[in-house]
């Protein structure tokens, strides 16, 4: 039976790109691998086929020669399959590139192995608007998985070592010929592990880890903001079979403050004063992290007035400068007025708005509005 074109068993045109080449192959390949039809002799041909076909047409050198010189360019002149394709496990990692776990093999062709990366973990801390200033080291408390004392991880007994298994000769992979083609497998008796646990621990049952808590100091940098995560490497839950352990993320919130709120690195206080002093102008005391501070009120100062107290907000977390505290004044009017108030400021109030310029101006507005 004569061969037929590469190109046509593939179905792509004489100036198709490598991706295209890619993905008709692996179409074809689905549709006739032997694993998806048992003893059919007319699929495992088209599976041979287009195998060869794209054997050829990936590797660049064959291709040239396949299109100057025909089959006879790439050495398969005959019927009757592959003839000198160079190395077949070459063209297995191919395969394998193509399609993965499609067929119960990992990408490359690499064992599976027993050994496992532990988890990541995730820690929730609340500090106070103080530790931002200053950094904090915080001990905490972790719940998870952590290796075995007792059989050091292996999951064995103690006194006793996992077995190779005899199926696949501790590798976990377990190599299935069809025709011209290999597909290396799981072992179906370990797993894809490689060893077998003849015995297991009485400690952790054969797991090799075991869950318990643990002390870890976190070291809290000065300037955090809410949300952060710090990572810390190796803090995670403990690998399987002598596996790396994951990482810990600790995840930064602050506990509200009941006189501070934060803008970044600024922190923003309403302090309340009496009319008296927002009119005539006073000395005041304001809070900051730090302590008390004097602050000089002017004289006639109205609400939502603000002023600035230098380096007495955050820093930030590459060690800048702090920023601002920023007070709002509020102007608090009394509520309850004694009978001497009373007459005093009616008497205020019977001179005029001369003094209220804010006042004045609005009414004047209006004036202007109504006329």
């Amino acid at each position: 039976m004569p061969k037929r074109d590469y190109y046509e068993i593939l179905g792509v045109p004489r100036d198709a790109d490598v991706e295209a080449l890619k993905k008709a192959y692996r179409r074809l390949a689905l549709q006739y691998h032997p694993d998806r039809n048992p003893d059919d002799p007319e699929a495992e041909e088209r599976f041979k086929e287009a195998s060869e076909a794209y054997a050829v047409l990936s590797d660049a050198d064959k291709r040239r020669a396949f299109d100057r010189f025909g089959f006879e360019g790439v050495g398969a002149g005959g019927a009757g399959g592959f003839q000198d394709f160079g190395d077949l496990g070459n063209f297995t990692d191919l395969f394998n590139d193509l399609f993965g776990d499609l067929f119960g093999q990992r990408p490359g062709g690499r064992r599976r192995g027993r050994s496992q990366r532990g988890a990541d973990l995730r820690y929730n801390l609340e500090i106070e608007l103080r530790d931002v200033v200053t950094g904090l080291d915080a001990q905490v408390q972790i719940p998870k998985m952590r290796p075995c004392g007792t059989c050091q991880g292996s999951g064995a007994r103690a006194g006793t070592r996992p077995e190779a298994c005899s199926r696949c000769r501790g590798s976990g992979q377990v190599v299935l010929q069809q025709g011209f083609f290999r597909i290396s497998r799981p072992c179906e008796v370990c797993g894809g592990v490689g060893e077998i646990v003849r015995e297991r621990c009485t400690e952790c049952r054969g797991a090799g880890r075991i869950e318990g808590m643990q002390s870890i100091k976190v070291k809290v940098p000065a300037g955090v903001d809410e949300g952060m995560r710090l990572r810390l490497a190796g803090e995670g839950e403990a690998g399987i079979a002598g596996g790396q352990p994951g990482d810990l993320y600790v995840v930064i919130s602050l506990r509200p403050h009941p006189v501070f709120e934060r803008q970044g690195s600024e922190l923003v206080c309403q302090v309340p004063i009496p009319f008296t002093q927002a009119a005539l102008g006073a000395e005041i005391e304001v809070p900051t992290l730090d302590g008390r501070m004097s602050l000089r009120v002017p004289e006639g100062t109205q609400t939502g007035a603000t002023m600035r107290i230098k380096g007495q907000g955050l820093p930030g977390l590459r060690g800048q400068t702090r920023g601002d505290l920023v007070v709002q004044i509020f102007v608090e009017t009394p509520t309850r007025l004694t009978r001497r108030q009373r007459e005093l400021l009616e008497e205020f109030a019977a001179d005029g708005q001369e003094g209220s310029p804010v006042t004045k101006s609005f009414l004047e507005k209006l004036r202007d509005l109504w006329e």
